[in-house]
């Protein structure tokens, strides 16, 4: 069989997976105005539930954080039925799905958010780049410093969307402290500008995301819950004077905590920032590593079978693929995304592309 190492189970804490693909968290963009998961995305991600494990998109876990306009939440009982229909659906189709929850950070914008300004660990915006809202592209703002007093807060929410994430039926959840989103902003010293207690050494600057690992484990358990940590991804102007230092310290303190699972994506999409933070990663995280970005069949399959990581994610790929799984299990070429409605409301692009032998 192509790809055996792929297609053995494996155990992410009280998650157990048929095979070693699991589908990326994507955004798509195919919510309600308000934020409400529609009936479209229950076909999409059921599509998808060959996967090991879906990890469904980024979703707010606090409202008036939008970065992306069309986005989903996990904050009204509106968004938790929506949601439900999507975890049925998954589940129906014999899949597992876990929800990413999420804080936009500085990646906000006013035009998305009833006019509220963005919040971050220091009033520094994000540059080179733009927001769709409404009123189509528009820069970043500034966003405003956060005061240590408004932690806690942002803490709790975290944990609110954990307890709504499991009315809505879902596996576990992932924490979202990847891609330049505000936990993500407080890890990476390119964003954080603090002093103590959140800011300055990396012990400091990881504080706010172990804290929120800390009570959404109070919530689930720790044996379903993940975290996405990004530590060269340069997306939304990152940067880290020492990636490498910085992952092995959100892996020991991940591994101390004896999670489901650490979810690393070990590259940059614009190859600003280069190095292995994947070595570090196993070093110091003895649990399940999850590792994705830019991996075929053939890399994927020799690094689960050198014991580097647990299972692979993918993430373009399923997006055009929906059948993934059976497509490398047979051996036949992956198709690929059309990038024009990656975001585009509608089922072009979404729910239209046919699996393997259909017509």
């Amino acid at each position: 069989m192509p790809h055996e190492a792929l297609f053995t189970p494996v155990q992410l804490g009280a998650i157990a997976l048929p095979n070693r693909i699991v589908m990326a968290p994507l955004t798509r963009c195919r919510a309600d105005a308000n934020h409400v998961p529609t009936d479209i995305m229950a076909d999409y991600y059921a599509q998808r539930a060959g996967a090991g494990l879906i990890i469904a998109e980024a979703t707010m876990a606090m409202e008036g954080n939008s970065a992306f306009w069309h986005e989903p939440g996990i904050h009204s009982e509106a968004q938790v039925a929506g949601w439900k229909k999507v975890t049925d659906a998954v589940h129906a189709a014999g899949g597992r799905i876990v929800l990413q929850i999420w804080h936009g950070g500085r990646a906000c914008h006013p035009l998305l958010n009833d006019g509220r300004q963005p919040v971050a660990p220091s009033a520094l915006a994000i540059t080179g780049d733009e927001v769709h809202t409404p009123q189509g592209k528009q820069p970043y703002v500034v966003p405003r410093e956060l005061r240590d007093d408004e932690l806690p807060g942002i803490v709790a929410g975290f944990a609110r969307a954990a307890e709504n994430a499991k009315a809505a039926g879902f596996d576990g959840v992932e924490v979202h402290g990847a891609n330049g989103y505000l936990l993500d902003e407080f890890l990476r010293d390119g964003s954080n500008h603090r002093t103590a207690p959140y800011g300055g050494p990396i012990a400091n600057r990881a504080r706010l995301l172990l804290e929120v690992v800390d009570a959404v484990v109070g919530v689930w358990g720790r044996d379903r819950v993940g975290v996405r940590i990004s530590p060269l991804n340069s997306y939304n102007f990152m940067l880290d004077s020492d990636p490498v230092a910085l992952t092995r310290h959100v892996a020991s303190e991940l591994n101390a905590r004896g999670i489901a699972f650490l979810d690393l994506m070990r590259g940059d999409f614009f190859g600003v920032q280069q190095g292995d933070v994947v070595t570090p990663a196993r070093a110091a995280f003895k649990g399940s590593l999850l590792v994705g970005m830019g991996f075929g069949p053939e890399e994927a399959e020799q690094t689960v079978q050198s014991g580097t990581a647990a299972a692979i994610v993918f993430g373009h790929h399923f997006i055009s693929n929906p059948d993934l799984p059976a497509r490398v299990r047979a051996g036949v070429p992956l198709v690929e995304p059309d990038s024009k409605t990656f975001y585009s409301p509608g089922p072009r692009g979404y729910t239209d592309y046919p699996v393997m032998g259909a017509v």
